[in-house]
């Protein structure tokens, strides 16, 4: 039934938000725990498997990610990595494609080159979540976290569409190198040219129509299917439709988007997204069983051994494509070595072995098809659907696991001056609104006391600043003080919050008033834990 169905989907998913929790307990990135759920689900005697056309994956959980992700990409830093970025996304995507392609048709038995190309699309592409949630604990450079970025935007979809020639190629057992080149161009260019025509109609609903908050975060989780399906109607990539359109509108969202709008969309999107991964990775434990009893001849020995070597192969080859990546244009290009400073060879292996595998690559897997085009069972696909599952288990318990160690013994610190670059940005709003009180509110701030103490903030504010910008030791914000004083802070506002729930049980008060005073109380906690 189906309800039985849809209550354990939510009764797995309650596990997997305690299992986010404890991993946030242990300082250990929520990926590596939904892969470890998936396989103890598949564990569980008994439990019943809960299927999803293949055809609906790509639709369902494809579109949001890609979109979350670009929307969380700056643009400026994206654009100013472009060469790694580049590199790793197609061409690394490509060389690793081709690689485990070579290596799995040599390994398994009966086992084609197009199999092993459709395998390696799977596999190929690296999931940032992962590695950017440990690397942003450690102080690393802000340089790699956005090529990790920036890679897994881009080698999504890339790698999807290795994916979708070499399915052609399995389904129709055809493959012409030119002509599949000549369709590769059309359907990169041409779904970039759909998802940023969709993202301009987009962008003037937003900025030209009356819309309110829940109508833009509406808004917002429509726009990726829109794109997404209007790009593969016309057969060209819907993934690059949702890349290139969430680029151009997370851009441009400084100009559409209310304060109210931003506070709102962020938390939708944040549920959305962790509630997608689970469930992926939910799905693939539900088939688990299912596709270790069709796996036909071979014996789970034999597919375990498979996947930890293709496993293997894939971290190698990243390792081995990464540093002529970064070293030769150095070599070839003077402008490269003047303008960019030397990653040394500690960053260049970090970002190497950052290379974990995750949902995409399961939600590939996932939408591998049941029947061929004549009719017949899609050749492997339960050792397919298991050697990737094993292939992010791997990658993601070996390389997630140690990479905070890794950090930490290759002694890599953050060259970059985030808290200075902090300063610097507080310094000018802070000396811009001082010049617009001192234009336009001259007799107002002589006379008028409120006016005055506005003004004298943000005086004090420009002092503060400006003497730990020139390393002056500011008396009045001193480190030992900062403490106490916000603890104070969070004192008045749990002060407030009991009063509150006091009016709220005498019933005295109007509730829709006293749930707003919450709301400010809610923004106030925020804005100083910020």
């Amino acid at each position: 039934m189906i309800h039985d169905q849809l209550l354990l989907i939510i009764g797995l998913l309650l596990c997997v938000a305690m299992l986010s929790m404890l991993s946030d307990k242990l300082r250990i990135p929520y990926p590596i725990f939904l892969v470890i759920a998936g396989l103890l689900i598949s564990l569980i005697p008994g439990v019943p498997p809960v299927k999803l056309h293949p055809d609906l994956v790509f639709l369902i959980f494809l579109p949001p990610l890609l979109y979350a992700a670009a929307w969380n990409t700056s643009w400026h830093d994206f654009w100013a990595a472009k060469r790694p970025i580049t590199l790793l996304a197609f061409g690394l995507v490509i060389f690793t494609a081709s690689l485990v392609a070579i290596v799995s048709n040599a390994i398994i038995p009966d086992f084609s080159l197009a199999l092993g190309f459709l395998l390696g699309g799977i596999v190929s592409p690296p999931d940032a979540i992962a590695a950017t949630s440990v690397i942003q604990k450690m102080n690393v450079p802000k340089r790699i976290v956005t090529i990790l970025e920036g890679e897994s935007l881009v080698n999504d979809a890339s790698s999807l569409i290795v994916f979708r020639f070499a399915l052609a190629a399995v389904s129709t057992g055809q493959f012409v190198f030119w002509t599949a080149a000549g369709d590769f161009a059309k359907v990169v260019l041409m779904g970039i040219v759909v998802g940023l025509a969709i993202a301009h109609i987009i962008y003037a609903i937003h900025k030209f129509l009356p819309t309110t908050p829940s109508i833009d975060t509406a808004i917002t989780l429509i726009t990726p299917y829109l794109m997404y399906i209007t790009a593969e109607h016309f057969h060209f990539s819907g993934v690059l439709a949702v890349v290139s359109g969430g680029l151009f509108l997370t851009f441009r969202s400084g100009d559409i988007f209310s304060y109210e709008t931003r506070l709102q969309a962020v938390s939708v999107w944040q549920t959305l997204v962790f509630l997608l991964n689970g469930i992926v990775f939910i799905m693939i434990g539900l088939q688990l069983p299912e596709i270790t009893g069709g796996l036909g001849e071979y014996s789970i020995g034999e597919v375990i051994f498979y996947a930890v070597v293709i496993s293997i192969v894939t971290i190698i080859i990243r390792l081995i494509w990464i540093y002529p990546g970064a070293y030769l244009p150095r070599f070839l290009f003077r402008s490269i070595r003047e303008n960019e400073p030397n990653p040394g060879w500690r960053l260049v292996f970090i970002t190497g072995w950052s290379g974990m595998r995750g949902v995409v690559s399961l939600a590939s897997a996932l939408a591998v098809p049941l029947t061929l085009d004549t009719g017949g069972a899609f050749p492997h696909r339960n050792l397919i659907l298991f050697i990737t599952f094993i292939v992010i288990l791997c990658t993601l318990v070996l390389q997630g696991l140690s990479l905070p160690w890794i950090i930490k013994k290759l002694n890599i610190a953050s060259g970059d001056s985030h808290e200075k670059q902090e300063m610097e940005i507080r310094y000018k709003l802070a000396t811009a609104v001082l010049d617009h009180i001192t234009t336009n509110y001259a007799s107002e701030t002589a006379n008028i006391d409120a006016y005055k103490r506005v003004k004298e903030r943000y005086e004090r504010m420009v002092q503060i600043t400006s003497n730990k910008l020139n390393n002056e030791e500011a008396k009045e914000e001193a480190p030992s003080f900062l403490p106490a004083y916000y603890k104070m802070l969070y004192e008045m506002i749990e002060v407030r919050r009991k009063e509150i729930k006091e009016m709220r049980r005498e019933k005295s008060f109007n509730e829709e008033i006293l749930r707003e005073k919450e709301r400010e109380l809610d923004l106030e906690e925020a804005r100083i834990r910020k």
